[in-house]
């Protein structure tokens, strides 16, 4: 059997990679993290920050709410906690699907 490279996803990106990504000073990152709750990344015993992915997208989200839509930082932070408070658990629909899924799957195996 050939060997077959594995694609490496990256898991944690530092301040340069993200402001880079971004096009914005690693310093805007680090004071949008002091505004911002859900900012929140990983940090190593030098206090360096790790990003992940949640964290990088939501960077994204407060750079387009701030920097092309034009809100305040005090609006976006509103606009943000009030997305993630309306959010329904991914969880609870996860298990609930799965139920829906199992639920079918027997009735078929019963009918078959």
């Amino acid at each position: 059997m050939p060997y077959i490279e594995k694609d490496i996803e990256k898991k944690y990106f530092n301040i340069g990679e993200v402001a880079k990504l971004l096009n914005v000073n690693p310093s805007l990152i680090r004071f949008w993290e002091e505004k911002f709750d859900l900012i929140n990344p990983k940090k190593n015993k030098k206090g360096k920050r790790k990003y992940t992915n949640k964290d990088i997208d939501i960077i994204k989200n407060i750079y387009s709410l701030v920097k092309k839509k034009g809100f305040t930082l005090n609006g976006a932070n509103e606009k943000i906690n009030r997305e993630a408070k309306s959010k329904p658990d991914q969880k609870h629909e996860i298990l609930n699907s799965l139920n829906k899924i199992k639920k079918s799957m027997k009735n078929l195996r019963d009918t078959i």
